[in-house]
């Protein structure tokens, strides 16, 4: 595949990661650089506090939980899900760059914003399936191989219901010990969601052989399938860009 880490801008880290999968693949020796990959999902129970499936409007959730290109893979195969689109939340208009925002200066956090139908899929349910694969809630201000503020795990709220049910899973799983380590997962009122640009959109359908997404994506996608059979489908929906 023809793809030019230039004009992905990416940050220092992301290049020096991908390269060093890509001389793996190539020389067989993928033992060490397989410490990047994505982790196996952690199985959780599913929040009590919660709403009911309901007919009516298309609703909006804005997550962030590191490279926004695995975030947006995974809730591509959520069922229910309409459209998921990559962006930036968090910070102003003006720095809402891709190049301004790797500089973990600007206040955003690499984001995605779910349109999904509330009469097949919940809330609640997307938030099981953020903590349970997408990333990891108690990893501060980094993912995997990407670090900075702008891999910050982050809840965006657009209503009071969904803020509460944000906090009342948190308090949840903390109770529950549901992982080894503190929940560090901000929740924030979504005051502005920015689109990333037109090449960071549906970039793991795009590039499925693309070494960071082999390596740190696609396994969330298998943790999906296993961990959630129900939510998963096989269809993915695209951004429209």
């Amino acid at each position: 595949m023809n793809i030019s880490h230039s004009r992905y801008a990416a940050p220092v880290v992301r290049i020096l990661s991908t390269l060093l999968i890509g001389v793996a693949v190539v020389t067989g020796s993928v033992g060490p650089v397989c410490a990047y990959a994505a982790e196996s999902a952690v199985i959780i129970a599913a929040p009590t506090v919660n709403q009911a499936k309901i007919k009516g409007p298309l609703q909006i959730a804005v997550f962030a939980g590191g490279c926004f290109w695995g975030v947006q893979g995974v809730f591509e195969h959520v069922r229910g899900v309409r459209k998921v689109v990559s962006g930036y939340s968090g910070g102003d208009k003006n720095s809402a760059q891709y190049d301004t925002v790797s500089t973990g200066k600007t206040g955003h956090a690499e984001s995605v914003q779910i349109t999904f139908d509330p009469a097949e899929v919940t809330y609640g349910e997307l938030l099981q399936v953020f903590f349970s694969v997408t990333q990891d809630p108690t990893q501060l201000n980094r993912q995997g191989p990407d670090s900075g503020t702008q891999y910050r795990s982050n809840i965006f709220y657009v209503d009071d219901a969904q803020k509460n049910i944000a906090q009342a899973y948190i308090a949840q799983l903390t109770k529950a010990h549901a992982f080894s380590g503190s929940i560090v997962t901000r929740i924030d009122p979504l005051k502005s969601f920015y689109p990333a640009e037109a090449y960071h959109q549906d970039f793991l359908l795009h590039n499925p052989t693309f070494p960071y997404i082999v390596y740190n994506d696609l396994p969330k996608i298998e943790n999906l399938k296993k961990v959630f059979p129900k939510l998963y489908t096989s269809v993915a929906v695209a951004s429209g860009y």
